[in-house]
């Protein structure tokens, strides 16, 4: 598929354009947590369309963006396929999204030894709690992505932020089913939120790279029972 991402003018141009893709591209990338898309799915241009009321050329620049990030493949004859990891390959992303989580948090406790707000940082982790005690998944989704919004700003790298969204993490996700996925989650953030809040880099740092242990092993466990 020749690539119809539009150029930096052009979007300038037509702003919705833009808007649209990233509508296309935020409710696939959402979905897979959501379990509204999964691995080895089609994506069909004029569905999508559809489902998300924008016109052809926003899904397949959407698309063209999903490609680039390994989100989706492209397949002769069949288009756009959201992608399946192998086992190989899922302890990969893991192996990365390991050194990058410990890094980002131990960025974002450098931002708070730097003088940088807390409060965002505090807001996430409240609303993680609220929602873990309403019980509700979807709140707990829009809070976690809070929380990674939080450590990306408080961190205030460029470049983290410009790679840390590139991570597969959403893919293995949806590709593995974690039973007590969110208990995990919601313990492991507490612990990394706490340690940036004190500005404590190392144990920010052994935190975040734990948090991946700890699902790493999940998924390994759920592995090897043939779950």
């Amino acid at each position: 598929m020749p690539s119809s991402r539009a150029s930096p003018s052009q979007n300038a141009a037509d702003p919705t354009l833009s808007s649209a893709s990233d509508s296309v591209f935020s409710g696939i990338t959402n979905g897979l947590v959501l379990q509204k898309f999964v691995p080895g799915q089609r994506l069909v241009e004029a569905d999508l369309a559809i489902q998300f009321g924008v016109g052809r050329n926003s899904v397949r620049e959407a698309l063209q963006r999903l490609l680039a990030e390994g989100v989706v493949d492209i397949i002769r004859h069949k288009g756009a396929v959201i992608r399946s990891l192998t086992e190989r390959e899922t302890m990969d992303v893991l192996d990365v999204a390991e050194r990058m989580m410990g890094l980002l948090a131990r960025s974002a406790a450098r931002g708070i030894s730097n003088g940088r707000s807390s409060r965002e940082l505090e807001s996430a982790l409240e609303q993680l709690i609220a929602a873990n005690d309403g019980n509700d998944s979807a709140a707990f989704s829009n809070a976690r992505r809070a929380f990674y919004r939080a450590l990306l700003d408080t961190s205030g790298s460029r470049e983290l932020r410009r790679l840390f969204p590139s991570i597969h993490m959403p893919i293995v996700y949806a590709q593995h089913r974690l039973t007590g996925l969110q208990n995990i989650r919601l313990r492991d953030y507490l612990v990394i939120g706490k340690a940036i809040l004190i500005g404590d880099e190392v144990g920010a740092d052994t935190a975040g790279a734990t948090h991946v242990r700890n699902v790493r092993a999940e998924i390994s466990r759920t592995i090897d029972s043939g779950q």
